[in-house]
């Protein structure tokens, strides 16, 4: 049918249909609607529009996380210095992936032992403390492989790609005998629930990630087993 003579009825009903008949994700439902909407009211103007549909609730899941003892198994499997030393910086400093693939040699500061994250999500920078143990693993993969522009390169002297990334962390999991799932993000989870069970300030992890605000670090106190631990039952005083 012509677009215009589409009527919010007929959007709702289709809306619905995918709902009952295809059961799309809360996820693809609001995706569904912003898209109509965008397109009627922004590109051809027309008023706003409403559905008689309630808005889907993003899922919310608990981050994935692996304990200290499989991180330290990724690491030490990793034989590889260029890989070893991408994960421990993943790791070690809360990276997001695109993060880590972004960094440029002058973003790093060996004296101060600091990295200067740049253009992060929301379009922020932010200086996060390299440790000791990092920092060390950085020089020795510097001096043996001497990337010109990007700490991490691939070919033609180009940044790391998102996939190499992947590749890298998958195959490192399997080399540590980790049969569930491993992705670049779950380093950082893991990084920042570590923390929160060593007693570092909840503040401080949410600098550190680059958080706007802490209700997003949060999540952690939720999936920290020394948190969960020291809340006492009320049947224990019985």
């Amino acid at each position: 049918k012509p677009l215009d003579t589409i009527s919010e009825e007929r959007i709702n009903a289709y809306i619905l249909s995918l709902i009952k008949e295809h059961n799309i994700s809360s996820s693809q439902q609001n995706q569904r609607i912003n898209a109509i909407k965008f397109y009627y009211e922004k590109v051809l103007g027309k008023e706003r529009m409403l559905f008689d549909i309630d808005r889907p609730r993003r899922e919310k899941r608990l981050p994935e996380v692996l304990s200290k003892n499989e991180i330290f198994s990724l690491i030490k499997q990793t034989k590889n210095i260029k890989h070893k030393c991408l994960i421990m910086l993943i790791y070690s400093c809360g990276l997001r992936r695109s993060e880590a693939i972004n960094i440029q040699l002058t973003d790093m500061n060996s004296k101060r032992r600091t990295l200067l994250i740049r253009h992060a999500k929301g379009n922020k920078d932010r200086t996060v403390p390299i440790p000791e143990k990092t920092m060390n693993i950085i020089k020795e993969y510097y001096f043996k492989h001497k990337p010109s522009t990007w700490l991490f390169e691939g070919v033609n002297h180009q940044p790391y790609s998102a996939t190499s990334i992947d590749k890298v962390i998958k195959r490192a999991a399997r080399n540590a005998g980790i049969t569930r799932r491993v992705y670049p993000h779950i380093l950082r989870h893991s990084f920042a629930t570590h923390h929160l069970e060593q007693g570092t300030d909840l503040r401080h992890i949410q600098v550190h990630l680059g958080h706007s605000s802490t209700k997003t670090t949060d999540i952690y106190t939720h999936v920290s087993n020394k948190a969960i631990a020291r809340i006492k039952n009320p049947i224990d005083d019985f």
